[in-house]
């Protein structure tokens, strides 16, 4: 009877030699390979296309824009895209775009509702007058002298730092009024799947099965192996 199950065990052991091991390991790092470069592609493909975006938007042309914002987003939503951001100074992975910003777009939001105020008349209330006006009699002199555009960043930064100078008050008195967009509209990320049926999407799948097959047919040789010394040694 144990003759049998030697015999038995032996016939199986046998069957698993018949694939060898680095057969199976070899094709496993080929797939590891192939999956690591597909999804290569597809980042960078991600990263052009976000290129894009950024493009149209400092161009300001927004039917581009929209466009390449749709071209982005249907990429994104049907690849695998893995992506290394930077969150609070460490490395986070994650599947998608990331966070970014249409920072022209809000720039020139920021400065047409900026230059609307500074245009409007102010009631006598307010002792300080228009102080939107004001400040855009500041900071147009600088953005000659610095090459700034009406758009750009330091002519923003210089026009909120002149309105920071006067008191709290002198930003609600009056009829003049400005609310500046907020950031979060011009805020976007885009999610990708974990699994999408693309040739990342099909190698990862296989470069999976493999290494279940060699984990499992390793698992099996190793049961064998010690069922078949136990029963030699009984």
């Amino acid at each position: 009877m144990g003759g049998r199950r030697i015999g038995r065990i032996k016939g199986l052991l046998r069957k698993l030699k018949a694939v060898k091991a680095w057969q199976l390991f070899l094709i496993f790092v080929l797939l590891v390979f192939l999956s690591a470069t597909f999804l290569r592609i597809d980042h960078i493909k991600m990263t052009t296309l976000r290129s894009e975006v950024l493009s149209a938007d400092e161009s300001g042309d927004n039917e581009a824009l929209a466009k390449s914002l749709a071209d982005l987003q249907n990429f994104t939503f049907s690849h695998i895209v893995v992506n290394i951001v930077e969150k609070n100074g460490r490395n986070y992975l994650e599947f998608g775009t990331g966070v970014f910003y249409l920072e022209q777009s809000y720039l020139r939001a920021a400065s047409v509702a900026l230059e609307a105020a500074s245009e409007l008349s102010v009631d006598d209330s307010n002792p300080n007058g228009n102080i939107y006006a004001l400040a855009a009699s500041v900071c147009r002199p600088k953005a000659i002298a610095n090459g700034w555009s009406w758009n750009s960043q330091g002519y923003i930064d210089c026009f909120m730092t002149e309105l920071s100078k006067y008191p709290a008050e002198s930003l609600s008195d009056g009829t003049v009024t400005v609310v500046l967009p907020s950031t979060e509209l011009y805020r976007r990320e885009f999610s990708s799947p974990v699994w999408a049926p693309t040739l990342a999407g099909f190698a990862i799948l296989f470069t999976l099965i493999i290494g279940v097959v060699i984990l499992t047919r390793t698992v099996i040789w190793l049961i064998l192996e010690i069922a078949l010394i136990t029963l030699k040694m009984t």
